[in-house]
């Protein structure tokens, strides 16, 4: 007895859609994050300040993800609509060449940022921490002399007259 093959449904249809139209950019991203990693190149050997840098890495890392993304989209665009829901299919068409090419293409990208040295995204210092710290948590404290700030009333929160607890005083930095 042959058993006909249950349809494709129109979920499954509209993500195969979905996969193609963005696989068909994946040449025209991979030219974005070109030009994005070359402006970072000429940033670093210039001796731009750390926040153009940042900018420009943050730009590359975002071009290098989207051609993850169109990269993983093509692979499934390649497998076929049947492969959204039976996952047999998608196992067999995985075997075939042009999937493996697509999938090497795709699993080689996002290790590309941490392997290569010009592609990181510059760490900016923090604009000093302890005075931000202290302002956050001015009237917070609980030091002798120094009334604590009550925490108000109402559904959900303590009752009157309960002291708040931050950081700095568990840590015993009152004062």
């Amino acid at each position: 007895m042959i058993v006909k093959r249950k349809p494709v449904s129109q979920e499954a249809m509209a993500k195969h859609a979905a996969d193609v139209a963005l696989a068909e950019q994946f040449d025209d991203l991979i030219a974005q994050a070109r030009t994005a990693e070359h402006a970072l190149r000429e940033a670093q050997a210039v001796g731009e300040p750390d926040v153009s840098r940042r900018r420009l890495g943050k730009r590359l890392d975002e071009a290098l993800t989207a051609v993850m993304r169109a990269a993983f989209a093509a692979k499934r665009a390649q497998i076929g609509p049947r492969g959204y829901e039976d996952r047999i299919y998608r196992r067999k068409a995985m075997a075939t060449s042009a999937v493996r090419v697509w999938t090497l293409q795709a699993q080689r990208l996002p290790t590309f940022p941490e392997s290569h040295p010009l592609a990181c995204i510059v760490r900016l210092p923090l604009t000093s921490p302890p005075s931000l710290f202290r302002a956050l948590c001015a009237g917070y404290r609980a030091s002798p002399g120094v009334p604590s700030r009550v925490a108000p009333r109402g559904p959900g929160r303590p009752t009157a007259g309960v002291r708040l607890v931050t950081p700095a005083h568990a840590m015993g930095q009152t004062g």
